[in-house]
């Protein structure tokens, strides 16, 4: 089981109501009688229950996991652990609705719960967006509306998305982030009736889970910076979340080189792909999708070629349990300037954390 560290800025800690009952006082009564007919749910397991993955032994104790409330998240994380701060994500609405309508109430919904229940009651918390992800005008609505409030980190997207996210049809979304500079990050997994590949679904759920870092997180990152994001937005950023991070090098050698041979069809793309990367993206560190046996000099050539001590934020992925990987070998090779740029430095710096 991989060490939480203490002192750190977590960017990524999952809460969840537990159950649609708690939102209802944030829902406009309007939809109260749609939500019983149609016996709606909240919640997105990311794991089975049963899967040694879902959840740390604390957690699994505790009997609730992610954490429900904030008594919860103080007892089983905050207390035990100190963080600097903990931007907490809350996935509950990536598997809601395909509903535009009432996808954007429950998005509302999450976002005013997670407002009341944990960041007014801990000035460590910061809250992480949730959008309507079907209605990309009622989402830069929304971030509009708590842009201002900067108890907000982040804007969340599951990046299993109905197309990717660097498409125009979003550009309401990158504008509303932009100009309330609040990064975009995209988190594991997505709504159910989305394919995560253009072939079309899995069959099984370990192909399923395994499609989130080595196929989607890679397609959105060729995105964004070939569809001209980052040239239409300078100062936006996009952090990934739970989706590892070992795979960015190969995909940027082999992204340079084509862009020598092809820019012209993307003439708005005027430097390298990989210097478009490293200025406006950020990863979190959990999962690290890197065994915890392969050698120490191994782990620093990878360090190396990702440039880490840049690139990496801290993130324990809180409850969940991705086992003994080599986070801990991948810090101690970044030396002490390096391993606090991780822990502190990076995210305080791409969320605008006061030191």
């Amino acid at each position: 089981m991989s060490v939480i560290q203490s002192g750190a800025i977590d960017c990524d800690v999952h809460v969840e109501p537990s159950s649609i009952r708690v939102l209802l006082p944030y829902i406009d009564p309007y939809w109260h009688e749609f939500i019983r007919s149609a016996r709606l749910g909240v919640g997105h397991r990311l794991y089975p229950d049963s899967e040694p993955m879902a959840a740390r032994r604390e957690a699994r104790a505790a009997g609730s996991f992610p954490p429900h409330t904030y008594e919860e998240l103080r007892a089983q994380l905050l207390d035990p652990y100190r963080p600097r701060a903990a931007v907490l994500t809350c996935v509950a609405t990536f598997q809601g609705t395909r509903n535009p309508y009432f996808e954007a109430a429950l998005a509302r919904a999450v976002n005013e719960w997670l407002r009341e229940e944990f960041l007014s009651r801990d000035d460590r918390l910061r809250g992480s967006i949730v959008i309507p992800v079907f209605h990309p005008e009622a989402a830069a609505e929304e971030i509009d509306r708590l842009g201002g409030d900067r108890r907000f980190a982040q804007v969340l997207l599951p990046v299993r998305s109905e197309t990717p996210w660097g498409n125009v049809r979003y550009r309401p979304v990158h504008d509303a982030a932009s100009r309330n500079r609040l990064p975009l990050t995209l988190h594991a997994w997505g709504g159910w009736a989305l394919a995560p590949t253009s072939t079309g679904a899995a069959a099984t759920y370990y192909e399923d889970y395994l499609y989130n870092s080595q196929i989607l997180a890679p397609n959105q990152v060729l995105s964004l910076v070939s569809e001209g994001v980052f040239d239409a937005f300078p100062g936006l950023r996009v952090g990934l979340a739970e989706l590892g991070f070992a795979w960015l090098p190969s995909l940027l050698w082999r992204f340079d080189k084509d862009w020598k041979a092809l820019w012209r069809e993307i003439p708005w793309v005027r430097d390298k792909p990989s210097a478009y990367v490293r200025e406006h993206l950020r990863l979190t560190t959990s999962p690290a999708l890197i065994p915890g046996r392969v050698p120490v000099r191994e782990v620093a050539q990878l360090a190396d070629m990702l440039d880490a001590a840049h690139m990496l934020m801290y993130s324990s992925d809180y409850p969940h349990d991705h086992g003994d990987d080599a986070s801990e070998t991948l810090l101690s090779v970044l030396g002490d300037e390096g391993r606090e740029a991780v822990l502190t430095g990076n995210a305080a710096e791409f969320y605008g954390i006061p030191a």
